[in-house]
C-alpha cells in the first residue's frame, strides 16, 4: 500500500497529465489562419492607462536601447523582434507592449514614425506565427490592454495602409484570447485574459451580444478570484494593485460610453481597496508575502487616488489568511495561511508564521520578497521559509514544492492544519497567536508564535515554541535546530547593543532595540530579492536554538527615545 504522500504525488501527475491532454484537444492546432475574420473599421475608445510614465525610457527605445526586465538591450539598428534577447523576463516585457505608456512623451513626428516601425516590426514576425513567449497567454492580454490605450500615440498620422494592418493583427489576437480563455489554469494571468477581452469589446466595435458575454465572463472571473474581504486568491498583495490599474480605466470606459458595467466589477473594486490598505506599511510600502514584489510609490497613489472607501484598514482578512496589528505608529502584518489551491501554490511562499513590522515612515522588519526580474533559481530561493521572519527547523521550509519540470514549481505537502487566535484589549495590547504543523511531518513539532504591540506601539513582545502535536515539550533528546530569522530593511542600520541586544536604527533617527536572552543572537548577511533596483545584500537577525533543551525563545522590540 502507498503512503498518503506517495499517494497524492501520483494523484498530481495524473491530475496534471489529464489537463495537458484535455488542453490539447480543446485547442488544437494554432495557426493564424484559424484566427482569420473581418477587421474593424475603426477603434472607439482608448483606454486611460494609470501607470506612470518615463520620458528618458521613451527616448531610449526610440534610439534602438531597450531597457526591460531588468536588463538594457542595444539593438544597434536592428528589429529587437529578430535578434537574440538577454532573458525571458526582457521578453515578456518586451512583447507584451506595457512600455508603449512611456511612448506618450513624444512629440515630434520622426518619434510617431520610428514606434509605428516598431509595431510594423511585430506584426510582421510574430503577428502570423502563434507560439512562444510573445503567444502567452498574459502576454497577449497585456499586449491587446497596450494597444487599445495607447492606440493615439501609435495611430497618430498613419498611413490608411498600416491603419488597417493594426486593427487586423488586433483583433486577430482578441479572437485568439476569446478561443484559449477557458483553457487556462487559475491564476491572475486568467483574469487579466478577462480584463482585456473586456476593454476590447468596449473598445473595438462589437454587437451586443459581444459586449454582453465578455462582462458576464469578466464577473464569473472575478467573483472566483476577488476573494469575500477583497484579497487575490493568490494571497499576492501586489496581485490587488496590478488589477486595479487595470480594472479602474476600465470601469471608467463602461461609465464613459454608456455601457452597462458589469455587475460584479464595481463592488469587487470596492472590496479590493481595504484589502490593499490592509498591506499597506505606515510610510506607504506594500508588504511582502506570496510572491510581492517592490511596488513604485507613484502606482500605489495613483491607485488610491480613486479610493472612495477610505478609512482604518481592517484588522483581519479572514479568506486570505493574514492579520493586521497596529498601535500608536507601530504596525505589524502577519501570514496566517496557505496556498488555496494546489493550482495556486505555483507562487506562493512557504511563509507561515512571518511577519512585517512597520513604525513612522520606516520597515524595520520584512519578508526577502521576490525578485522582479530574475531568473528560475533566484524565485525558488525566494520561496523558501527561511526568506521570510519566521522560524525554520533543520533548514526546512514549512511548504514542500514540487522539483519536478512536468508539474511544475507547486505544493506537494506540509501546513494541514493552522490555528489562529486575536487577543485584543483595545487601546492597551493588541496580539495575535497562530500555529501551523507544517514540521510535524518530518519533525514532530508545531510551531507557535505569540506577538503583541503594547505601551501605545512603543513595546513589541514575541514568543516563539516548538511543541509536540499534544502540546507538551518535545523529548530532550531531540537533535532538531530551529532558527528565528528577522530580515532588516536595507534601509535599516544594525549594531550590536551586549550579548543579547542588537540597535535598529532607521535614516529619519527612529531607533529600536531587539533583545533575547534565549537562543544564540546573530547579525548576518542576507539577500533582498525586492529592491526596485534588482537583488541586493542586506542583514538579518538570526536566534538559533535546538528545539530539546529550548523549546521556546521569547523577544523583544523596544523602541528608544
Amino acid at each position: 500500500m502507498l503512503f498518503s504522500s506517495e499517494r497524492r504525488l501520483l494523484y498530481l501527475y495524473l491530475r496534471e497529465g489529464w489537463r495537458r491532454v484535455s488542453r490539447g484537444l480543446s485547442l488544437g492546432r494554432m495557426s493564424a489562419l484559424r484566427f482569420a475574420g473581418s477587421t474593424p473599421d475603426r477603434l472607439i475608445v482608448a483606454p486611460t492607462d494609470l501607470r506612470a510614465i518615463d520620458p528618458f525610457v521613451a527616448e531610449e527605445i526610440l534610439q534602438g536601447r531597450y531597457p526591460l526586465g531588468g536588463r538594457a538591450l542595444d539593438t544597434e539598428g536592428d528589429s529587437p523582434f529578430e535578434i537574440d534577447l538577454p532573458s525571458r523576463a526582457f521578453a515578456t516585457k518586451l512583447h507584451s507592449f506595457a512600455w508603449l505608456r512611456h511612448l506618450r512623451a513624444v512629440r515630434d513626428e520622426s518619434g510617431f514614425v520610428r514606434l509605428r516601425q516598431i509595431i510594423e516590426d511585430w506584426m510582421a514576425t510574430h503577428g502570423r506565427n502563434i507560439g512562444g513567449v510573445s503567444w502567452e497567454a498574459d502576454v497577449v492580454a497585456q499586449r491587446i490592454i497596450a494597444w487599445l490605450s495607447h492606440s493615439p500615440v501609435v495611430l497618430r498620422n498613419a498611413e490608411r495602409g498600416f491603419y488597417r494592418r493594426f486593427l487586423k493583427c488586433l483583433a486577430l489576437q482578441v479572437r485568439y484570447l476569446r478561443h484559449i480563455a477557458e483553457t487556462l489554469p487559475d491564476g491572475e494571468a486568467r483574469l487579466r485574459v478577462r480584463i482585456a477581452l473586456a476593454v476590447a469589446s468596449v473598445s473595438m466595435p462589437a454587437s451586443a451580444s459581444v459586449i454582453r458575454k465578455a462582462s458576464q465572463r469578466l464577473d464569473i472571473e472575478l467573483d472566483r478570484q476577488v476573494l469575500p474581504d477583497g484579497g487575490h486568491f493568490s494571497r499576492n498583495p501586489r496581485a490587488g494593485l496590478e488589477l486595479l490599474l487595470d480594472l479602474l480605466p476600465l470601469r471608467q470606459t463602461y461609465v464613459n460610453l454608456g455601457h452597462d458595467v458589469p455587475s460584479r466589477l464595481i463592488p469587487c473594486i470596492d472590496r479590493m481597496y481595504p484589502a490593499l490598505r490592509f498591506f499597506r506599511h505606515q510610510g506607504g510600502e506594500l508588504a511582502l508575502f506570496n510572491g510581492a514584489t517592490s511596488a513604485l510609490a507613484h502606482e500605489l497613489a495613483s491607485v488610491l487616488r480613486y479610493d472612495e472607501t477610505a478609512g482604518e484598514p481592517f484588522r483581519s482578512l479572514p479568506h486570505m489568511h493574514f492579520e493586521r496589528l497596529a498601535l500608536g505608529d507601530t504596525a505589524i502584518i502577519m501570514d496566517t495561511g496557505r496556498p488555496l489551491s494546489v493550482d495556486l501554490s505555483r507562487t506562493a511562499h512557504a511563509g507561515c508564521l512571518s511577519f512585517e513590522m512597520s513604525s513612522g515612515r520606516n520597515r524595520f522588519i520584512i519578508n526577502s520578497g521576490a525578485p522582479k526580474f530574475a531568473g528560475e533559481r533566484f524565485r525558488q530561493m525566494a520561496r523558501a521559509t527561511a526568506a521570510h521572519s519566521t522560524v525554520t527547523v533543520n533548514d526546512t521550509s514549512s511548504l514542500r514544492f514540487s522539483k519536478s519540470k512536468f508539474l511544475g514549481p507547486i505544493m506537494t505537502s506540509g501546513l494541514p492544519r493552522i490555528v489562529v487566535e486575536r487577543k485584543d484589549e483595545p487601546g492597551v495590547i493588541d496580539a495575535v497567536r497562530a500555529n501551523h504543523d507544517g514540521y510535524l511531518a518530518p519533525f514532530g513539532l508545531v510551531h507557535e508564535r505569540d506577538i503583541g504591540i503594547l505601551n501605545g506601539g512603543r513595546l513589541i513582545r514575541g514568543r516563539d515554541r516548538l511543541s509536540q502535536e499534544d502540546g507538551h515539550e518535545p523529548d530532550a533528546a531531540h537533535a532538531a535546530v530551529a532558527v528565528a530569522r528577522f530580515h532588516i530593511h536595507p534601509s535599516i542600520g544594525l549594531r550590536r547593543h551586549s550579548e543579547s541586544e542588537i540597535y535598529l536604527s532607521a535614516p529619519d533617527g527612529e531607533g529600536w532595540l531587539f533583545a533575547c536572552r534565549d537562543g544564540e543572537l546573530a547579525i548576518e548577511e542576507d539577500v533582498f530579492f525586492a529592491d526596485p533596483s534588482g537583488i541586493r545584500t542586506s542583514s538579518q537577525i538570526t536566534v538559533t536554538f535546538t528545539v530539546g533543551s529550548q523549546p521556546e525563545i521569547q523577544w523583544t522590540l523596544t523602541r528608544e527615545g
